[in-house]
């Protein structure tokens, strides 16, 4: 059978050192620990923690990258390291449960919005197929998450796409006070494994159109260049537009905001510099002006 060897290296003054093994010992997935407590999964990890240097680690594949303090060099201790961690596996230390290695870190980060009372909150996996909007928590009840986020006093409004969370505020407190805790909160309920929502049972809001009612094919060129060139946009500040209606008589096109652009204070210029202009340009004589119905 053949035996781990390590390689080790670090540059001179650098915090980090890598240790690269001849076997597969990780997951394909890069998994990143801050402290001994995060690693009560993976023994292994566990035992770098008890050195009074190591401040993090991640274990890839083929690799370990370890962070140190500043108590000391790499080179004081790289080699001593290299051959615990050699004869650790060697000896047959179990490296990581296998439950762990399946597992995929979750990170959230929030983002700002045109609409200073709405923050986007935007993870690394995805969180729902479809589009959905809560105006209450009777509107939550088949999701987990918007039911639990509505218990905070200050959620007003919540809107899910694929990867983020849109949270419209009250006006108090200021987000400065609650980002954090609410980032949190979200990026645990994700990484704990919790169902976001009952896709089979949540009323769907990202129709391009009501399915029963027909439309011409000047409304399916209207549809056409909102779904490719407004709505990724949009999405991108934490919302969502859809088409509503077309008025042939005045050339008016009815849309509904959804997210970060619903009351949004700059929502107005939006639609009348930006859909409104762009909807003229590409329909020349066909469209006089955009409206959105939901204010």
């Amino acid at each position: 059978m053949e035996i781990y060897k390590i390689t080790s290296s670090s540059e001179r003054g650098n915090d980090k050192a890598r240790f690269i093994i001849n076997k597969s010992i990780g997951p394909k997935k890069p998994i990143y620990f801050e402290n001994i407590d995060q690693a009560k999964e993976s023994p292994l990890i566990q035992q770098l923690f008890y050195l009074p240097f190591v401040k993090s680690v991640k274990l890839e594949e083929k690799q370990i990258v370890i962070t140190r303090f500043d108590i000391l060099e790499w080179e004081d201790v790289i080699d001593e390291v290299s051959t615990q961690l050699q004869n650790y596996l060697n000896d047959g230390g179990q490296i990581i449960e296998k439950n762990l290695a399946d597992k995929t870190p979750v990170t959230v980060y929030a983002e700002s919005t045109p609409n200073p009372s709405v923050m986007k909150f935007v993870s690394n996996k995805k969180l729902i197929n479809e589009i959905v909007e809560f105006k209450n928590i009777d509107d939550a009840k088949n999701s987990p998450l918007a039911k639990k986020l509505f218990l905070f006093p200050f959620v007003k409004e919540i809107f899910m796409s694929s990867n983020y969370v849109s949270i419209t505020k009250y006006d108090m407190p200021t987000w400065e006070e609650i980002v954090m805790d609410l980032r949190e909160f979200i990026r645990s309920f994700i990484e704990e494994g919790n169902v976001v929502i009952d896709n089979s049972k949540v009323k769907k809001k990202n129709q391009k159109i009501s399915p029963s009612k027909k439309i011409n094919s000047l409304e399916e060129k209207i549809v056409s260049i909102i779904e490719e060139y407004i709505k990724p946009a949009v999405a991108s500040d934490g919302g969502n537009i859809v088409f509503d209606s077309y008025n042939n008589k005045e050339k008016s096109v009815q849309v509904i905001l959804q997210g970060a652009c619903s009351g949004c204070p700059s929502s107005t210029f939006t639609l009348k510099n930006g859909i409104e202009n762009m909807l003229k340009e590409m329909l020349p004589g066909k469209v006089e002006t955009v409206i959105a119905i939901n204010g």
